[in-house]
C-alpha cells in the first residue's frame, strides 16, 4: 500500500479548497480538507475506492452545503 497523499484543488462557491486523499487500505481512500496551521477542522472524512472518487464525494458534499447555506430561510 502506498503512503502517498493525493492533493486536489477545488473551487466551490468561490472558495478554494485543498483536499487531501490518503490510502487506508488497498481499495479504500479517505478524503478530507487539508488542515491549515492554527485553523481547527471537524469535518468527517469521505471514503471511496479511488483517490478521485473520495475527493469527488467530498467536493459534492461541500457544493451541497454551500448551496443550502445560500438559500435564505423563511421565518417559521
Amino acid at each position: 500500500m502506498s503512503a502517498a497523499v493525493h492533493r486536489f484543488e477545488q473551487s466551490i462557491a468561490g472558495r478554494l479548497y485543498l483536499i487531501e486523499v490518503k490510502a487506508i487500505s488497498q481499495d479504500r481512500w479517505s478524503a478530507c480538507i487539508a488542515r491549515v496551521p492554527g485553523v481547527p477542522t471537524a469535518l468527517m472524512p469521505f471514503y471511496g475506492p479511488t483517490p478521485h472518487e473520495a475527493a469527488r464525494q467530498l467536493s459534492d458534499w461541500l457544493a451541497r452545503a454551500h448551496a443550502r447555506a445560500a438559500v435564505p430561510t423563511s421565518p417559521v
